[in-house]
């Protein structure tokens, strides 16, 4: 009886892995997962060099990974039963109170801070502009609360602290300001930015760091554009039991033109179109790009966003006190920020990143070229 019930248990298998094989062969092969918002791999080419090296069987196995039949609905069930046995994280990934997803903040590297400080010290010294400092912490600083017990993450207090006593330059308390208000929906709960009240806060630090008076929350009217947003953290997390977030806006875009990298034609502050995708945060003036010049209608002098990925929702609200303000993201810029700035005659630089970001991107060390 019991070599009848292995044999029926390896049938069973084997049958399972033979409809796997069946269905990879059949069922058109994905370019893109939206769920995981990333590009899928594809059948590699055979070539005897890669056959040698390794290459050739990483790339079928890779592709065999990410094209397996109903991937998105195993790696929910993998999640599950994961959460069900009591695991508090999944890839760097903690599943938190009030249905939230933080991504675990690591210790950086020994000598990422005084690079990075470096560069920064580096370009107030070498620019006629004002420069100031704002670092935005992540969601696991300011949501301690919501975090399982015992969750491990580097501390980013102190980490911040650090960098703004070495840096010769203004700098923006950004951290205090969100944590005073942390019992607010000021982070998405399944993507890593900000949502654009906390923009907002970031926005009030920055504004007095820098010595103009934030316009008070009561004059903005926020308009929700979605409530079916799923972000980074969700797609890397393997989740799929937690409700979407909801995005806003807060400012009006009248009379305000952007121009992207070196286009001639305008371009929207908020580009509707990506809200029917994945990457619903792109809604922000149309995602990533190289330079923007955002001419705002004001009156006022120029201000210049050294940026990554959070300024996107806060530079709506820095539109009344300036009168054109350009943006560089230097993962894609390559020229001198201290160059441009004195050709565009920039009045004010604001350096606005995530500490994430400012400790673990190559690029930052090009603010001070």
């Amino acid at each position: 009886m019991k070599r009848f019930t292995d044999l029926t248990q390896i049938l069973a298998f084997l049958l399972f892995l033979a409809l796997g094989l069946v269905l990879l062969i059949v069922l058109p092969r994905r370019t893109f997962s939206q769920q995981e918002n990333r590009v899928l791999a594809q059948p590699p080419r055979f070539r005897l060099s890669d056959l040698a090296s390794g290459a050739f069987t990483q790339g079928v196995e890779d592709c065999i990974t990410d094209q397996f039949p109903l991937r998105d609905s195993w790696i929910s069930l993998k999640s599950r039963t994961e959460r069900a046995l009591g695991k508090t994280e999944n890839n760097n990934v903690f599943f938190c109170r009030e249905d939230t997803l933080i991504t675990r903040f690591s210790e950086p590297e020994e000598t990422a801070a005084a690079s990075a400080v470096r560069a920064v010290n580096t370009l107030a010294e070498g620019t006629k502009a004002r420069v100031f400092l704002a670092l935005i912490p992540s969601s696991a600083a300011v949501w301690q609360d919501r975090l399982p017990a015992h969750a491990n993450t580097a501390d980013q207090e102190a980490l911040i602290r650090r960098i703004y006593g070495e840096a010769e330059c203004p700098a923006a308390d950004v951290l205090s300001a969100l944590t005073e208000h942390r019992d607010e929906e000021i982070y998405y709960r399944t993507d890593h930015h900000w949502t654009t009240l906390g923009a907002y806060y970031g926005y009030a630090a920055a504004a007095r760091a820098m010595g103009l008076t934030p316009a008070p929350k009561e004059s903005f009217q926020p308009v929700t554009v979605t409530e079916k947003f799923y972000g980074t953290v969700y797609s890397s997390s393997g989740v799929r039991w937690v409700k979407p977030d909801s995005i806003s806006r807060w400012v009006d875009p009248e009379g305000v033109t952007v121009y992207r990298d070196d286009g001639e034609e305008p371009s929207p502050v908020y580009d509707e179109e990506k809200l029917a995708v994945k990457d619903k945060y792109a809604y922000f003036f149309g995602g990533n790009t190289p330079r923007m010049v955002i001419e705002t209608g004001q009156a006022g002098g120029k201000l210049l966003v050294l940026r990554d990925s959070y300024s996107d929702c806060e530079l709506p609200f820095f539109f009344s006190h300036y009168s054109e303000i350009h943006v560089l993201d230097l993962r894609y810029f390559r020229k001198s920020v201290r160059e441009y700035a004195e050709d565009n005659a920039i009045d004010d630089i604001l350096i606005n990143y995530s500490l994430s970001t400012f400790l673990s991107d190559p690029s930052v060390f090009l603010l001070g070229t």
